[in-house]
């Protein structure tokens, strides 16, 4: 994973710091194609930490990746489902714990012990070893806990957790947390925001509503890159097909075509590498516009963003594309609030319009069968 300038994303990660130095639990909203990846490294990186922490405080800190996609099988229709679902989950956060600490120097004496919990976590030869996980991962927990550490757990595809695990397995997160509330927290990313989620996953909103609570004054919604951070990704993808960076007209299209989404600047990119596009500076830019939204890569990026909403969401854009016939309802007014924090539209409060944004997710949506 490619490492990023230290204020890479500076007004996210500023943000998100600040919930840290209060040891808040955080939730970020943002839709495909947003990066999403790229800032989770980011804040990950112990670098970002001496930059927004301070060094002192960066010593004992670790914000830690939790990929849900590196779950093994788990069990389906078996008596003892739940309680297994739960040990992988603990399963998962403790061998992340080991890595991103290994080689453990900071435990110091308290090394081997750890590492032997860590292996008793795994030991399946023990009959309980699946119920035993909770207190394992506690106890290994507590090796770094007790010098001081502050850990931040950050779920990537926060999605996945929550239909793969168990609403008991997010009520012993919660508890561990209560217990630990200065140096334990949870950073969660979803493409939709958690409330939302719960529902469309059709989950019990008040079972879990202990570790939904965590979230809910530390909501940021994630957009596309700043123009800084954009212009620096551009030049230098550009630069790996030998293009001269100071074609300045040719970035400058980028970066408002694909409104500094980093999936669709990668996918257009692509285009260029293959010498399709033509020259910005002579071709009308809504030509330009629709080659891209032709363009196979940039279609996949704009189905990712299509993909990452709702229903209500898609019924807003048709209209807002020109491709449906208007109407008005409460669930339709949401979608169009949530499409604005998710940058994905422009509302003219004058003219009493809304517009599709970026350009070449709007010519997608106008031209793409898939969608109507």
């Amino acid at each position: 994973m490619r490492k990023q300038a230290v204020d890479f994303r500076k007004d996210e990660v500023t943000y998100i710091s600040k919930r840290w130095q209060a040891t808040e639990s955080c939730s970020l909203v943002g839709v495909g194609s947003v990066g999403k990846s790229n800032l989770l490294q980011h804040l990950s990186d112990k670098d970002t930490h001496v930059r927004y922490l301070g060094a002192e405080k960066a010593q004992n800190f670790a914000a830690i990746i939790v990929d849900p996609h590196m779950l093994g099988p788990l069990p389906s229709g078996t008596p003892d489902e739940e309680q297994f679902r739960c040990w992988a989950g603990y399963e998962l956060m403790m061998h992340r714990l080991y890595l991103s600490f290994y080689p453990l120097e900071i435990l110091e004496d308290d090394a081997i012990r750890f590492f032997d919990t860590y292996q008793a976590l795994q030991d399946g030869s023990n009959p309980l070893f699946a119920y035993m996980g909770l207190r394992y991962f506690e106890l290994g927990l507590e090796f770094f806990l007790r010098r001081g550490v502050q850990i931040v757990f950050m779920f990537d595809e926060f999605e996945e957790m929550l239909s793969q695990m168990p609403d008991k397995f997010f009520h012993t997160l919660r508890g561990i947390r209560d217990r630990h509330k200065s140096q334990i927290s949870f950073l969660a990313f979803t493409r939709t925001p958690l409330p939302l989620l719960v529902a469309k996953q059709q989950r019990s909103a008040d079972s879990l509503e202990p570790f939904v609570e965590q979230f809910t004054d530390n909501v940021y919604f994630v957009g596309p890159y700043n123009e800084a951070d954009a212009r620096t990704m551009t030049k230098r993808l550009l630069s790996r097909i030998g293009i001269n960076q100071q074609q300045e007209h040719l970035v400058n299209f980028l970066l408002y075509a694909t409104g500094r989404y980093a999936g669709l600047l990668r996918a257009s990119v692509k285009m260029i590498d293959n010498q399709r596009l033509g020259d910005p500076s002579t071709t009308p830019a809504e030509q330009l516009i629709t080659k891209l939204a032709n363009w196979r890569p940039v279609q996949t990026e704009c189905q990712t963003i299509w993909n990452s909403l709702s229903s209500a969401e898609h019924d807003v854009l048709k209209i807002a594309g020109q491709i449906a016939k208007p109407k008005t309802s409460a669930e339709s007014e949401k979608a169009i609030g949530l499409l604005v924090h998710k940058r994905l539209l422009k509302v003219d409060k004058d003219s009493e319009s809304i517009d599709i944004e970026p350009p070449i997710f709007k010519a997608f949506i106008q031209n793409s069968k898939e969608i109507t």
